[in-house]
């Protein structure tokens, strides 16, 4: 018997911007093979309209209360696009952070990852299901609600990959892959095809977080990170990174 293997796919917010896009990105999920598991950040500007609403309220609204109203935003990604599968006969379920089994401290707004424990995902996998995953939240020891910060799902899409083991994360963003320099100011930058991990810790223009590039780094796990616009894929490809593999299985300790 194969086993199959893994694939974490992760989805920003400029790919989910319009609900024509949850469409375009179930079509990519499609055509993939495998386990598949999908992390999303929140729509375009949802965590920002969320935030000024907060701030239209409260003056000063409590981190425990700010958490559970950004972890809406994730949310309503997810369940989108569990639908837009199911549209295309794609079995598909949707999960928040904390049915992920994605564990953090207690720290609101600013929560580090302590472990994860897949034990809904892997099920649904076993069912033959596409699992989508609301990156940037998880859950704290003491059942609260908590978000990761910025580059938060970034690091959420890591970190399950790490304790699912998976062949590789694809981060689908709305650049072609990292450019050497700021392509907004110089018009001159030229796309990147790989990077090493201890390069891209260190590289001046990029479109990952830190948290999630240690993480990987410390399970050798490769990073791919490309268009979610199909059609640029033939002009590149994007840009990967990755290392000769290190100590294998996830290492959540010192990298968060």
């Amino acid at each position: 018997m194969v086993l199959m293997k893994t694939l974490v796919m992760k989805f920003g917010g400029a790919a989910l911007e319009t609900p024509e896009h949850f469409g375009n990105i179930a079509d990519i999920i499609r055509e993939k093979k495998g386990r598949i598991v999908v992390v999303v950040s929140a729509m375009g500007n949802v965590t920002n309209e969320l935030n000024l609403l907060a701030h239209q309220v409260a003056k000063n609204p409590s981190k425990r209360e700010m958490d559970m109203l950004l972890s809406v935003g994730e949310r309503i990604s997810m369940s989108l696009l569990a639908m837009a599968l199911e549209e295309r006969k794609i079995p598909a379920i949707s999960l928040t952070g904390s049915q992920s089994g994605i564990i953090t401290c207690s720290h609101h707004n600013e929560a580090f990852i302590q472990d994860v424990r897949p034990i809904r995902i892997q099920k649904h996998l076993d069912e033959g299901k596409v699992v989508i995953v609301a990156g940037f939240q998880g859950v704290s020891n003491e059942k609260e609600i908590t978000t990761l910060g910025r580059g938060g799902s970034d690091t959420s899409a890591v970190a399950l990959a790490a304790a699912l083991h998976a062949e590789k994360v694809e981060f689908y963003k709305d650049v072609e892959g990292i450019y050497s320099k700021d392509p907004k100011k110089h018009p001159d930058a030229i796309l990147v095809s790989e990077l090493s991990f201890e390069e891209a810790l260190t590289f001046p223009e990029f479109v990952l977080h830190k948290r999630a590039i240690l993480l990987a780094s410390k399970n050798g796990l490769p990073l791919h990170v490309k268009s979610f616009k199909k059609e640029k894929w033939q002009r590149f490809p994007g840009t990967w990174i990755h290392a000769d593999a290190t100590e294998k299985g996830p290492k959540y300790e010192d990298y968060f």
